[in-house]
């Protein structure tokens, strides 16, 4: 009989879908110069964590099936507090805790016990020459850096403190040994894998290793990706400017939900988020109603708030409507419920199913008007609800009972809640396109008056709402704006004067007298000619065309005042 088979290991020449293991470690104990093993061998769990949910009832069980408990720190005194017998892991390295508990488990006590491969006897000898005992459970999760950053005013030093080392280093040694070793990363799996381990009398599935252990590197990637990108964005303002597009890049998300389909029913899909998130978001929403997000509702609903954001800081109320990402209604009132029917006027065929968002708590009036004859909405975002608002919004309409309520807190000063951080990404078949986020600001000393008529104030502030409207539509992009309310919008043509064209018919005759804005330059005049057939009174756009003069001329000849921005806002 060989070795491994005297020592209680199971040998399998290759793992098969289908096939159990039996946790089974071998016991070691010397005599002579000879090592043995014990008759019955002793499980061993490390548990070394964080997040406690569920620590007592799962190191309970582990002990109901025959294991002993390992721990360090906060965790050993958890388990002690409760009368549950624990093993320090300063005790199985014999080496104390050191530099402020910097270094604990990093020692070959711990990684000798976790690497060793159970079907080789070399490696079995190789530990018991030196008195190590494998350890056969791992479950371990990581020192809360995402929690950290997110506090304000964290410093560099709390940040880094928060930097786990020795809980990736384990993690990472058992799931490159998961035949011999299972590693638990998340409070989630407990009860699964205990469920098994006791129905299986102490085995486990092949397929259970395998997901455990792969989930335990996308664990430590996510956790050390997300570092990689906070350190590098933190550097970064400070001025080391090569941060800001480093040679590498890591994305560091996790799942929030999964989605009953992408964009199409046939297209599997999930939400991820980005764990320190701290700005005012979908990602960081709460949803108080109805059905669970579907993937199309989570991209509108970025787009809803991103588009209303641009409004936290005006007096009166901001309400914008999306249908497909696009702004089809946009509005400033006295009152949210004005704002609202002014968006919702602007394009009422579009606003029916559309998705809302709004910039002040949604009262009982506005709800009134929501609910009211010929509408339907699929989800409404806003800072908070009254709690008659939320009443009549989920039972006035028989849509009401699905209708997606999310609160997503106060808005005000969003561009200081680290808004301005991080870059924005764009996949492409085999890469990825990163960028700084479009977070420029133009104000009315931004602006180069280059017509005949100089535009009024009044006209300036309209134009720069429009302005705000219209980076956030599709591009080539047209916004049609009067009184603070969208009245026509082209978005997403291959020329521009198609867009001009289709906000002119949407706007209809209250064209006359709006202003109009355009994402980018006009490389014709001939936009701007059909705004002006249409009635347009004064137009905002970033200019730069070889056929400036050209345009000029035109609004010189219908008596228009054009300004230009220096600055183009395309959104593919």
């Amino acid at each position: 009989m060989g070795l491994v088979a005297r020592l209680g290991i199971l040998h399998l020449p290759a793992e098969r879908p289908g096939v159990f293991l039996r946790l089974s470690s071998p016991h070691f104990f010397k005599k002579g110069n000879m090592t043995m093993t014990a008759s019955e061998p002793k499980l061993r769990a490390l548990l070394s964590v964080s997040d406690k949910t569920g620590l007592i009832e799962f190191a309970q069980r582990l002990i109901g099936l025959g294991f002993e408990l390992i721990s360090t720190g906060g965790t050993a005194a958890s388990l002690a507090a409760v009368g549950l017998p624990v093993t320090s892991v300063s005790d199985v390295t014999g080496f104390p805790e050191m530099l402020e508990g910097r270094v604990k488990t990093l020692h070959p006590a711990v990684h000798g016990g976790l690497l060793a491969d159970r079907s080789k006897p070399e490696h079995l000898e190789a530990i018991a020459a030196h008195s190590i005992q494998p350890i056969d459970l791992v479950c371990v999760n990581l020192y809360p850096f995402a929690a950290t950053v997110a506090k304000p005013g964290v410093t560099l030093e709390e940040a880094i403190e928060n930097i786990d080392i020795g809980g990736p280093a384990m993690i990472r040694s058992a799931a490159k040994n998961h035949t011999g070793v299972l590693v638990v990363v998340s409070p989630t799996d407990y009860s699964e894998l205990l469920d098994e381990l006791e129905a299986g009398h102490g085995t486990v599935s092949v397929q259970t290793r395998r997901r455990l252990a792969a989930k335990a590197y996308a664990h430590t990637g996510q956790y050390d990706a997300y570092i990689s990108g906070w350190l590098a964005d933190r550097f970064s303002q400070d001025g080391d400017e090569m941060l800001s597009f480093p040679d590498e890049i890591a994305l560091g998300f996790k799942k929030a939900q999964e989605c009953r389909y992408g964009e199409n029913p046939h297209q599997k899909a999930a939400f991820y988020v980005s764990p320190g998130i701290t700005e005012p978001c979908v990602a960081s929403a709460k949803q108080l109603h109805g059905k669970e997000l579907s993937f199309n509702n989570i991209y509108d609903l970025n787009a809803a708030l991103e588009t209303v954001k641009e409004f936290t800081e005006e007096s009166r109320a901001a309400a914008v409507i999306i249908k497909h990402t696009n702004p089809c209604g946009a509005s400033l009132g006295d009152t949210l419920a004005d704002a609202f029917l002014k968006a919702r006027l602007g394009d009422p065929i579009s606003a029916f199913g559309g998705i809302l968002a709004v910039t002040r708590v949604l009262d009982v009036a506005t709800a009134e008007e929501i609910t009211a004859k010929n509408t339907f909405f699929e989800a409404i975002i806003a800072p908070g609800y009254e709690d008659e608002a939320v009443t009549i919004l989920r039972e006035r309409k028989k849509w009401g009972a699905n209708l997606r309520l999310l609160e997503v807190g106060d808005l005000t000063g969003w561009r200081d809640k680290t808004a301005a951080t991080g870059n924005d990404y764009k996949r492409v078949v085999g890469g990825m396109l990163v960028q700084e986020p479009d977070h420029l600001i133009i104000t009315a000393d931004d602006l180069k008056a280059v017509t005949d008529r100089v535009p009024t104030e009044a006209e300036i502030e309209e134009l720069l709402f429009a302005w705000k409207i219209v980076r956030h539509v599709k591009s080539n992009a047209i916004v049609f704006t009067a009184n603070r309310q969208m009245l026509g919008v082209g978005a997403g043509q291959m020329n521009r004067v198609r867009s001009v064209r289709l906000a002119v018919e949407q706007a209809g005759e209250a064209a006359k007298g709006a202003v109009m804005a355009s994402d980018a330059f006009f490389p014709f005049p001939d936009g701007p000619e059909a705004a002006a057939t249409a009635g347009i009174n004064a137009i905002i756009q970033p200019g730069g065309s070889v056929k400036d003069a050209e345009t000029i001329a035109v609004c010189n000849r219908f008596g228009i005042a054009m300004v230009f921005t220096g600055a183009r806002h395309f959104l593919h």
